[in-house]
């Protein structure tokens, strides 16, 4: 457990978050939202609770208290004010991911009881024929997009404006709704097949305590502005993006496209973004390539060295050209959802920029531990949050075991799932599924999921992740999975295969080489030379190169069953 570094604002509840940040940061800008290039709209911490409050209004009046009412599109400003308007007094909210297929988001929706749904333009037509169908229990549709009431349809502009009318009316339904912190008012999907993804429970009192330990430990004000990109109904970008900064009266910025991040974080001049592995990636590739143009990948390479036992600050000063590329002012990168490579966080605070791990799950709200300027080490997820205790158990001789967790951020349980909730949830410790192990000093370093570890003949024990991270370095290999093959009747002779994405223009321009079989040739050795640096048993036996990406969620993280399943599929047909 980490100590309290900063002071933070005490809250009960996100309705409590909103009254009390809403007082203290009242006149300062919440968001900065592009209406056309060059033009924006801003929105005041004061006009934000404002709308919320006329919203929650508006949906009490059509009878929607208590109800479970659902979120779906793309990051917006309206996204987020729906959400808030639905879990700080009128009901339970159900963010759903936007990537959905039509049979999966129908599958949801009667699963989780929705009576009603905010929603981008896109949606419209499959959820007025999901509607006229009968669905489950879905009676309303809000449009986040139309000006005004349609046949059929809500506007979420027009129910703001009719709630501000009831306002000043006198209806203080929203207004003064009590909020029972500890009760379940956020349900959340997990990744996975609609059929087999459990619904997470969480209170108001889980994500407050998370959104307090995390302003305890981290040097966020209201000066900062957070470049919203990650899914909003993934809980990492719900809390440590959306929440955590309004929470500290910051602005927040949303994103115009994967390709545009570096723009929009000079654009928005961005100080603080939390994102996953592959962006960052992306990003130092991109730097890189710009160096490159310049000539100056030597000149930057002399400096890190002369400065590398620099402080970050002086690093920043140093490499301020660098740094201007992303706009100049960022302090504060986050990184979540999956393991970054050590070596591309390395790299990044080498040039003084401030790249730390967070780990956590649906199931913690999600912030279980977090790298902070006082306590960092590479490779490690830094220690825990100060309200989480953490411990290892069915620990090996490595000191690797099962990471459980106990604090206030964990969840109810499962929705409606007793069995699966008894087996993550005991003692009131949280079993996470994956294994690490926790040095002298407390810092925690995750080995990988525990159920995707490959157990081999000789009992030794191979963490795909870890290996995918190699792959991965490989010049022209944009990802990687790894994979054990059984070899024979034997079902414990199992080898380890690897399935290697690649840029072929990279990878010809990188290694001079032009076609399929040159490709394979060139990477193969790649592979060979990797193999002579690790373990025998480690050693990779065979690859299979595509140029397609893997199967992945929203946050990037790699879908194992999924592609294992490609993966065999494709062998079949090729027998």
């Amino acid at each position: 457990m980490s100590e309290r570094i900063y002071d933070y604002l005490p809250i009960t509840d996100l309705k409590d978050m909103l009254n009390k940040s809403g007082k203290e940061y009242t006149n300062q800008v919440a968001y900065q939202i592009k209406i056309s290039e060059g033009c924006y709209k801003e929105v005041t911490h004061k006009e934000v609770r404002e709308k919320i409050d006329a919203l929650g209004t508006a949906l009490i009046n059509m009878g929607l208290k208590d109800k479970r009412i659902a979120v779906i599109g793309e990051n917006r400003f309206e996204w987020e004010m729906a959400y808030l308007s639905i879990v700080c007094g009128t009901g339970v909210v159900v963010p759903l991911d936007k990537s959905l297929p039509e049979n999966e988001l129908k599958n949801l929706i009667e699963r989780s009881e929705v009576e009603a749904i905010f929603y981008s333009e896109k949606y419209e037509e499959i959820l007025e024929n999901m509607k006229n169908e009968g669905i489950g229990k879905l009676k309303h549709l809000i449009s986040m997009d139309l000006n005004e009431h349609r046949k059929g349809i809500y506007a979420q502009k027009e129910l703001i404006e009719t709630g501000r009318k009831l306002l000043q009316q006198g209806n203080r339904q929203f207004v003064e709704a009590e909020i029972d912190n500890e009760k379940m008012s956020i349900m959340l999907f997990t990744s996975g097949t609609t059929s087999v993804s459990k619904i997470v429970a969480l209170s108001h009192k889980n994500i407050c305590s998370n959104l307090m330990d995390i302003a305890s430990i981290l040097a966020v004000d209201s000066s900062d502005v957070f470049l919203s990109f990650l899914p909003l109904h993934h809980v990492f970008e719900c809390t440590v993006g959306f929440l955590f900064a309004l929470y500290k009266g910051a602005k927040t910025v949303f994103c115009d496209g994967i390709r545009y991040i570096p723009d929009n974080m000079k654009e928005y001049q961005v100080t603080v973004m939390a994102s996953v592995p592959a962006i960052y990636e992306r990003i130092f590739k991109l730097i890189r390539k710009q160096l490159e143009k310049q000539g100056k990948v030597e000149e930057i390479l002399r400096k890190e060295e002369l400065y590398q036992n620099a402080s970050m600050e002086k690093k920043k000063e140093v490499f301020q050209e660098i740094h201007d590329l992303l706009g100049g002012k960022v302090k504060l990168l986050i990184s979540g959802a999956a393991s970054l490579d050590a070596t591309i966080e390395a790299k990044y605070r080498k040039l003084g920029f401030p790249l730390v791990q967070g780990y956590g799950l649906t199931e913690t709200s999600p912030v279980i531990a977090i790298g902070t300027k006082k306590y960092y080490k590479v490779g490690s997820i830094g220690k825990v949050v100060p309200s989480v205790n953490a411990k290892i158990v069915n620990m090996n001789q490595e000191g690797i075991g099962e990471l459980v967790v106990k604090g206030p951020n964990i969840m109810l349980g499962y929705f409606g799932n007793k069995i699966e909730t008894k087996k993550v949830l005991m003692d009131e410790w949280f079993y996470t599924g994956d294994l690490a192990r926790i040095d002298e000093e407390g810092y925690i370093f995750i080995c990988g999921r525990k159920k995707n570890v490959i157990v081999l003949k000789n009992g030794k024990n191979i963490f795909p992740e870890e290996m995918e991270n190699l792959m991965n370095r490989i010049e022209g290999v944009e990802e990687s999975f790894v994979f054990g093959k059984q070899m024979s009747d034997d079902k414990n002779d199992i080898k380890i295969f690897a399935k290697l994405v690649y840029n072929q223009e990279i990878v010809e321009n990188a290694y001079k080489v032009k076609g399929e079989d040159q490709i394979y040739q060139v990477i193969s050795e790649k592979v060979k030379e990797m193999n002579k640096i690790m373990p025998h048993y480690k050693a990779i036996r065979g690859i299979i190169l595509t140029q397609e990406p893997l199967i992945k969620t929203t946050t990037n993280k790699i879908k194992r069953q999924n592609n294992l399943e490609k993966i065999r599929k494709e062998e079949v047909m090729c027998n």
